[in-house]
């Protein structure tokens, strides 16, 4: 067997009632605090009263979009005037990155740019992150698991990352009754984001033992918790894709992503798509890309073949006709194609390009060229 590392948060909680745990917990991390949570706390104004929020202990800041380089040099500096001995965050994949952000940043001596990759120095953290704790309220990019946050540079048109092992959670808590009632289209862009997640560390040229025993049975249970989903509210089909959420946290950060991040990334830098949206809307095309440039008998193919099976078994259909399927399931589930997310057909070229040398697609299980990338984007319009 191939030697490999484990990369995780600290402690996972992980259930429905965990969350009641909280309070308790983060008072062990000491008496000053900092909260990120979302554009609409209403629902969870119970919680983050129970959390201290709003003392002169515990400060709150919204995250109401994609954390951008100024939104984050701005929260920085009143965090920073705050002195947090942690960072919450309470909400979905940008409330994450806020909030791991701030917890890398906020000690530090120096400004974000002297850390992030591509358009930064990419140096380390010249000081150990604040203790970050995640408690995540949808169900898609289980960034409460992975030790990077996504931040944009729109005058660059890309995203990047800022990443150190000593991000990582020191407290993930996933309760998957913070997810009930999310709307279906949410739940759908985030929910495939989330299968995404499971599906490219299993097909990825970069896997483990370790991400295919936690991949494998999640590919499935997750697209049959999107189906249950659409039926109707299902509190066992939220856990399900509570869990698939996390394990694709967990397998990313051990493993490789591929092509449909790799585009995903440069996509999120020049428009503002919601991420899980623009990789359920790759998803399929990039597998049909992998499949037909997977040679005969290798162990891409193989895999492929059994991401496809376990499609079919889902969806129905051929095994063989696998992404088509996906595709048109998730269009009629009410997925919108790339276009109708502010994606102009004009960049699709140098989007194309830009992926090619992103860090995802090099854990892409085939190599794609600059025309199979441009297809899939075609496709995915």
């Amino acid at each position: 067997m191939t030697p490999f590392a484990i990369t995780s948060p600290a402690r996972i909680l992980f259930g429905r009632g965990e969350v009641a745990k909280a309070p308790a917990l983060l008072r062990g991390f000491g008496p000053r605090g900092l909260i990120v949570h979302g554009a609409n706390p209403g629902r969870l104004a119970g919680l983050l009263a129970d959390l201290g929020a709003g003392t002169d202990s515990v400060m709150t800041l919204t995250c109401a979009a994609e954390p951008t380089l100024p939104l984050l040099e701005a929260a920085l500096a009143k965090a920073r005037a705050h002195r947090p001995d942690w960072v919450l965050g309470l909400g979905g994949g940008s409330v994450m990155d806020l909030a791991k952000a701030l917890a890398g940043l906020i000690p530090a001596k120096d400004g974000p740019m002297d850390h992030l990759e591509v358009v930064g120095r990419g140096l380390p953290l010249s000081e150990p992150p604040l203790p970050f704790i995640a408690i995540p309220t949808t169900s898609g990019t289980g960034s409460e698991a992975t030790k990077n946050a996504v931040i944009g540079l729109p005058e660059h048109g890309r995203k990047v990352s800022l990443r150190d092992d000593r991000m990582l959670a020191r407290l993930a808590i996933v309760d998957p009754a913070l997810t009930d009632g999310t709307p279906w289209s949410v739940t759908l862009a985030s929910g495939l984001d989330a299968v995404t997640q499971v599906i490219e560390p299993f097909v990825s040229c970069k896997a483990t033992a370790y991400t295919d025993a936690i991949t494998a049975p999640a590919i499935g249970a997750g697209l049959a918790a999107l189906l249950r989903l659409q039926q109707g509210e299902d509190r066992e089909a939220r856990d399900a894709l509570a869990w698939v959420s996390l394990s694709g946290g967990m397998a990313l950060a051990n493993s490789g992503l591929g092509a449909v991040h790799g585009l995903a990334g440069v996509i999120g830098g020049l428009c503002p798509a919601p991420h899980g949206a623009v990789c359920g809307a790759l998803l399929a095309p990039i597998l049909r890309a992998n499949r037909d440039h997977a040679a005969p008998g290798t162990e891409a193919a193989r895999r492929l073949d059994m991401v496809f099976a376990t499609l079919a078994t889902t969806l129905g259909g051929a095994p063989e006709d696998a992404p088509e399927t996906l595709a048109a399931w998730a269009r009629s589930a009410g997925l919108p194609g790339l276009t109708a997310m502010g994606f102009d057909p004009g960049w699709q070229e140098t989007t194309a390009t830009a992926a090619l040398t992103a860090s995802s697609t090099k854990g892409n299980p085939v190599s794609l060229e600059h025309a199979a990338l441009l297809k899939a984007l075609r496709d995915a319009a």
